[in-house]
């Protein structure tokens, strides 16, 4: 998607129809129309990738960081490994070169901060049908997304809960206390921000919308070199929206929500009595 964003903000630049950027970089009308509008994601090809953005006038550093961004989405360790779903790549590529990230969630732990055990229960309930070797695969394939939060310069993850995600009993008490005592632990980290939607908040910026995620990009200095998506997580798929006028429409909702939420100190002071009701 950033890669499709930056080819055709250069082509736009250049005054470039698709046919005559095509016939300039020796390749089909088809290839350019793939290539801007993020098809066959996989197929991808550095040496297409620099002929479309040379023949565009870009400069050398804007075609080494697209060049780049195709590199990166060959190289990640989740490309490779076989529980990871096509849909999760471009969301965990994305993750991979983003500064922020921020996430609404309304009935389950997020992903990066799931404990193992209870990201088994939500498995096991999820993949009916499916055997123990591919569900611990899933799991390790979850957990180990988790390293980002470690890198450097360091992801800033900004997490608001429903409240509702407390009280639903996923995979037992001990579970619930364990995964509880973990958002508590890791909430106190200086790259993750966590507040608590209380029920008295009433009705909320999110209305009936479920779970998202903004992961952002800022640079001022070169805009192509910026990204701002949003992915909405639906069953057994996501859907990812880069239209400034989408993404700026769920940035104001967080900021909302954000502003609805319990601070971090209550927040803390509600997960505490949510842990403390199990025991």
């Amino acid at each position: 998607m950033q890669i499709a964003r930056g080819l055709k903000a250069l082509r736009t630049r250049a005054g470039l129809t698709q046919s005559e950027l095509a016939k300039r970089a020796g390749v089909s009308v088809g290839t350019v129309n793939r290539y801007e509008t993020w098809q066959d994601r996989a197929k991808l090809r550095v040496p297409t990738t620099k002929a479309l953005a040379d023949s565009c006038g870009s400069s050398a550093r804007e075609r080494d960081a697209l060049v780049q961004l195709v590199r990166d989405q060959d190289n990640g360790w989740w490309m490779d490994h076989p529980a990871v779903p096509e849909v999760m790549d471009p969301l965990m590529s994305f993750e991979d070169v983003a500064e922020y990230e921020h996430v609404f969630a309304n009935a389950l732990v997020p992903g990066l901060l799931q404990t193992p055990r209870y990201a088994l229960a939500l498995h096991e309930a999820q993949d009916m049908r499916t055997d123990a070797d591919a569900i611990a695969g899933k799991v390790d394939a979850r957990i180990k997304r988790q390293a980002i939060l470690e890198r450097s310069p360091s992801l800033h993850l900004w997490v608001v809960l429903d409240a509702a995600v407390l009280r639903r009993m996923v995979g037992g008490p001990e579970v619930m206390m364990e995964q509880i005592d973990h958002l508590r632990t890791i909430s106190r980290r200086p790259n993750v921000d966590l507040q608590v939607l209380p029920f008295n908040a009433g009705a909320h910026a999110a209305g009936s919308g479920g779970h998202f995620l903004i992961l952002g990009r800022e640079d001022e200095g070169d805009p192509l070199n910026g990204m701002n998506v949003v992915y909405l997580e639906l069953h057994k798929r996501g859907l990812y929206l880069d239209a400034p006028s989408e993404v700026q429409s769920y940035k104001l909702m967080f900021d909302y929500l954000r502003s609805q939420a319990s601070d971090a100190s209550a927040s803390l002071d509600m997960l505490a009595s949510a842990r403390q009701e199990l025991t």
